[in-house]
């Protein structure tokens, strides 16, 4: 077997792992085998460029940062299904039906996900677009995230026709959910609300390689196309599960509404045993040409229909307000409750966010409150039972200082929050700060954790960032029983960081609003500390993706002395603040250039660097903004006619290496 040949060898048998794993659930080799495989088909791939395949298992990882996503029109629309509440509507339902059909027919009834709807059209068993529901006449294509989804296929296996289109929901199972919560919270950063609207905010990101750190997953429930295999919804999606896609196991066939009736009692009581989501049931009829002949109204298909579960809540005492304070000073206000069990955990604290939030409850001390977790892992108290208000119930009110340093606390602008200014002497915030600055994303400083931190607040080892520079291993050593190895790795790992590129070290700042992809935009513009210190707020809303409230934070950071102390110190112990540019020529530059096709000679990784290289800008989708298009062997039919249609300039790879007198 030649290299080649090992190429679309490793690329079907990675697939087969794939949907061993994450499909089936039934893992047929270990990670590590995995991952050597996966490594070994990238070399391969680095070697020979021109067998490039955006649908290897290799472009999973995502494909970097994008300006926008294309809008492209829905061949069959995405329309929403009519809700129903109550036993009494679904034999509604079930009457409108017999009214219009007089033969016998079947239900097939799904778990309705809590998720996001998406919709894939496959080409010849290659994944081609994944389209958003959009207004339900056109969506986005988010196709590089959807990529990252490990669940989705790249390319199908079987019989299955040559275009269609496949439906379904992407997801954020809880565990995974947690798990982002726990690493936000070690970050000092706000949890995330809901699996739901974080599932629906990881796709629409711009950064894909951002979006494959989620863990989504995603269940496929409704084939559409000209050529498919039945006239019979239930067994369309038993061949699309033979094609290779994740298809629920739940789905059930009924002969009549009684039964459909029983299916949803079962999952309203069981819903809470699963390892993600639902809300309700979806109910449709089977046959699809018993569907067209029922039709569609302006909104919905008669055919179908969704059955909301009621959120489950709970009634308790609000018995106190105790108040948080994160990292950038914000104060968070959390409701003591009496125990009570709700959903399968004993609830004894939820958030109450704000003072606004406090207001619009109109809640006090001692009132019974009921708290409701449908849609939220984190309990929320969605209303107030009045009639059991009584004398003993006091009014909330928000406190004026920090609970931890006695500081007056400010609400910033047009900002919910409440905020303590104080930066310099409020505990938590300090080593909030610290667990920042030493996090794998910013300095990723080995040894320390919060627990060092802790220590060595303890000891009076460290007050400010740049204290951890002059930490000295005889200082370490006393701390911890036998611990040569632990001083010796902290020490080590201090000196490491100095390494550390100027863009993470901006981050580790802690500059509220500044996040890891805004260090970035900020490092690539100003090049140098210096250069961002001097910048004036038009200079910074003037680069793409800076808005007002960043500016302002970045402004407002620097006016202030020991920022500028800090930054200074942490430069003269040889911390990195410039930045390292890969340009080398401005030939490019204020150029928006998209890349589509095959090219022989170059990756579209290599020809994305030398974009970048120089000071051009890559950009995913065409549009007015766009310069030219670098087009080669296959290139994207839709892009292609977008370009066309907007007069964008279309160039092949030696006008391109032309332009950089290459």
């Amino acid at each position: 077997m030649n290299d080649e040949q090992r190429i679309i060898s490793l690329r079907k048998e990675l697939e087969r792992y794939n949907h061993s794993y994450y499909i089936l659930d039934k893992p047929s080799i270990s990670d590590f085998e995995f991952d050597k495989l996966l490594d070994e088909l990238q070399e391969l791939e680095n070697k020979f460029p021109r067998l490039f395949d955006i649908n290897s298992p290799t472009e999973r990882v995502g494909d970097g940062l994008i300006s926008s996503f294309e809008t492209i029109d829905h061949k069959y629309p995405m329309l929403s299904l009519g809700n129903t509440y109550s036993e009494d509507d679904l034999f509604d339902f079930d009457k409108r039906i017999k009214k219009i059909i007089n033969t016998d027919f079947e239900y097939v009834c799904e778990l309705k996900y809590d998720g996001v709807s998406i919709s894939l059209i496959y080409e010849n068993g290659k994944l081609v677009q994944a389209l958003t529901r959009g207004d339900g006449s056109k969506g986005d294509n988010v196709i590089n995230n959807v990529r990252t989804i490990k669940s989705i296929p790249l390319e199908i296996f079987g019989d299955y026709p040559q275009r269609f289109e496949i439906r379904g929901e992407i997801f954020l199972p809880l565990k995974g959910f947690n798990k982002l919560n726990q690493q936000r919270e070690k970050n000092y950063l706000e949890p995330f609300s809901n699996p739901r609207n974080t599932a629906s905010g990881s796709l629409k990101m711009l950064d894909s390689r951002e979006v494959s750190k989620r863990p989504l997953d995603c269940y496929l429930y409704y084939l559409l196309g000209e050529n498919l295999p039945s006239d019979n919804h239930y067994t369309n999606l038993q061949h699309a599960r033979k094609w290779g896609f994740k298809i629920p196991d739940e789905i059930e066939v009924f002969n009549n509404i009684n039964d459909v009736n029983l299916f949803v009692g079962k999952w309203d009581n069981n819903r809470y045993n699963l390892s993600y989501e639902i809300d309700g049931i979806v109910i449709k009829v089977n046959n699809i040409n018993t569907q067209s002949k029922l039709g569609y109204t302006a909104k919905s298909p008669r055919w179908a229909i969704s059955y909301k579960f009621k959120a489950l809540q709970a009634k308790t005492k609000l018995l106190s307000v105790s108040y948080q304070v994160g990292r950038t000073g914000a104060i968070t206000p959390v409701a003591n409750l009496e125990p009570i069990l709700l959903a399968g955990t004993i609830v004894k604290r939820a958030s109450l966010h704000n003072e606004d939030q406090i207001h619009k409850l109109g809640i006090k001390i001692n009132d019974y409150v009921f708290i409701e977790k449908g849609g939220e892992i984190i309990p929320k108290i969605v209303s107030v039972s009045l009639k059991d208000r009584d004398s003993f119930a006091t009014s909330i009110e928000f406190i004026k200082n920090c609970p931890e340093c006695n500081e007056p606390l400010n609400r910033i602008g047009e900002d919910v929050k409440h905020y303590c200014i104080n930066q310099i002497n409020c505990l938590p915030q300090l080593k909030g700060r610290f667990e920042h600055f030493i996090s794998k994303k910013t300095l990723n400083i080995d040894g320390l954790g919060p627990e060092t931190i802790d220590l060595l607040f303890k000891n009076e080892k460290i007050k400010v960032l740049s204290d951890l520079y002059l930490l000295k291993y005889e200082d370490l050593l006393p701390l911890k029983k036998d611990g040569k190895k632990w001083s010796s790795n902290i020490i080590d790992g201090i000196e490491e960081s100095k390494k550390i590129t100027f863009e993470k070290v901006l981050f580790g700042l802690g500059i509220r609003y500044v996040g890891e992809t805004i260090s970035i935009i900020l490092c690539k513009n100003f090049n140098t500390i210096d250069n961002l210190i001097s910048a004036s707020y038009e200079d910074l809303i003037d680069v793409d993706e800076i808005g007002d409230r960043i500016a302002q934070s970045i402004i407002d950071y620097f006016a202030v002395s020991s920022n500028i102390d800090l930054v200074k110190r942490l430069t003269d112990f040889g911390l990195q603040f410039n930045y390292l540019s890969k340009v080398k020529s401005s030939i490019l530059k204020d150029k928006n250039i998209v890349i589509s096709g095959k090219f022989e000679d170059y990756s579209r990784e290599e020809l994305k660097a030398l974009v970048e290289e120089h000071n051009g800008k890559n950009i995913s989708s065409i549009s007015k903004k766009t310069t030219f298009v670098l087009a080669g062997e296959n290139i994207g039919p839709s892009k292609l006619k977008k370009a066309i249609n907007l007069e964008i300039e279309i160039i092949n790879i030696n006008q391109f290496l032309n332009i950089l007198n290459l």
